[in-house]
C-alpha cells in the first residue's frame, strides 16, 4: 500500500467519478484505475461497485475510507516534520454526524490558542466502527453515547447528560409546548436508521412510533437527513438535545418522561495524550454553560 493508491482512492471516493479523479489528480484514467485495482487486489476486497453510469462505494470501501484518509495524513504529516523540524501535536477527533461536529469549533478554537502547534484533524464516520478506531489508535477521542462497550481499553468520560427533545419546525403543532409528555407525541414522526444513530436512541424512537400509524411513520437514513425533513415540515423527529448544537430555525420541546441519554467521550486510557485532557475539559463546560 502507498500513498499514491490511497490518494486516488480517496479522489475516486470524493467524486465517485473516474474521469473526474483523474483531472484533480493530474494522472490518466487508465493509471488510476490501475492504483484502485492493485490497492483492491492488496487488500483482498472490492472497494467500488462500478457500472457504465455510476460509481459507488460499497461497504468494505466505507469502512477503508477513514482509515485511508488517516494513513495518507499521517504520512503527509510525517514528511512535513521531518522536513521542517516542527513538533506539531496531531489531535484526530472522531464524530458520528454534523450534531456532535457543531461541537467543535469553539472549543478547537480556544485549544488553538493554547497549543499553536496543534493540528487537528476531524473524522465523521456515522457507523458504530468508529470506536474500534480509538481501540486501535487511529484517532485518539471520539464523541459519542455511552453503550454496552466492554472493552477494557477503553474510558468513557460523561460530558452531559442529555433529555430527549421532540425537534420541529416553529409551526408544527407540538412546538407551542414548552414540554410534552410520550402520550402527546401522536404526530408524524421522522425516525432514524438504527446504523446510524445510537441504540438508545433508535429504541425511545421505536417505542413511539410502534403506536403511531402507518402513514405516520417516516424512516430516513441519518440524522441529518430526519433534520431535513422537519425543515420541510413533515413531521418531528426524537433526538439528544445538546444546546451548543442545535439547529437553528427549529424547536426543541423536552419530553420529560422519556430517560436522558449519556453523551460524552470514548479515549484509550493507557494513551496520554497533552491536549486530550484539557479538550474534554473545555467540551464539558461548553454543554453545561449554555
Amino acid at each position: 500500500m502507498n500513498t499514491v493508491q490511497l490518494e486516488c482512492f480517496i479522489t475516486v471516493a470524493e467524486h465517485l467519478n473516474f474521469s473526474k479523479a483523474s483531472q484533480v489528480l493530474r494522472i490518466t484514467q487508465p493509471a488510476v484505475s490501475h492504483q484502485i485495482q492493485t490497492l483492491e487486489e492488496e487488500l483482498d476486497v472490492k472497494l467500488f461497485n462500478r457500472t457504465s453510469r455510476n460509481v459507488s462505494l460499497t461497504q468494505e470501501g466505507i469502512l477503508f475510507l477513514a482509515d485511508a484518509q488517516l494513513i495518507l495524513k499521517t504520512a503527509l504529516s510525517a514528511k512535513e516534520r521531518l522536513g521542517r523540524y516542527e513538533h506539531f501535536i496531531p489531535f484526530e477527533l472522531g464524530c458520528h454526524n454534523h450534531m456532535e461536529l457543531n461541537l467543535l469549533p469553539p472549543i478547537l478554537k480556544q485549544l488553538s490558542a493554547e497549543f499553536p502547534l496543534l493540528r487537528p484533524s476531524i473524522h465523521l464516520v456515522p457507523f458504530p466502527s468508529i470506536i474500534s478506531m480509538v481501540e486501535n489508535n487511529q484517532i485518539h477521542v471520539t464523541l459519542g453515547t455511552k453503550g454496552g462497550q466492554t472493552s477494557s481499553s477503553l474510558s468513557f468520560k460523561e460530558l452531559y447528560k442529555a433529555p430527549i427533545a421532540c425537534i420541529c419546525s416553529p409551526e408544527h403543532p407540538l412546538a407551542q409546548y414548552k414540554a410534552l409528555t410520550k402520550d402527546q407525541l401522536k404526530a408524524n414522526l421522522i425516525a432514524c436508521s438504527p446504523r446510524q444513530i445510537p441504540d438508545s436512541i433508535f429504541t425511545i424512537q421505536s417505542s413511539v412510533l410502534v403506536n403511531l400509524a402507518p402513514e405516520q411513520r417516516f424512516i430516513t437514513e441519518s440524522i441529518e437527513s430526519a433534520m431535513t425533513l422537519v425543515k420541510a415540515q413533515l413531521g418531528y423527529t426524537l433526538y439528544l438535545d445538546l444546546p451548543s448544537a442545535r439547529e437553528e430555525g427549529l424547536c426543541y420541546v423536552p419530553v420529560t418522561d422519556l430517560p436522558t441519554i449519556s453523551f460524552g467521550a470514548y479515549y484509550r486510557h493507557d494513551y496520554d495524550h497533552p491536549v486530550l485532557k484539557r479538550f474534554l475539559t473545555l467540551l464539558s463546560q461548553n454543554l453545561k454553560d449554555r
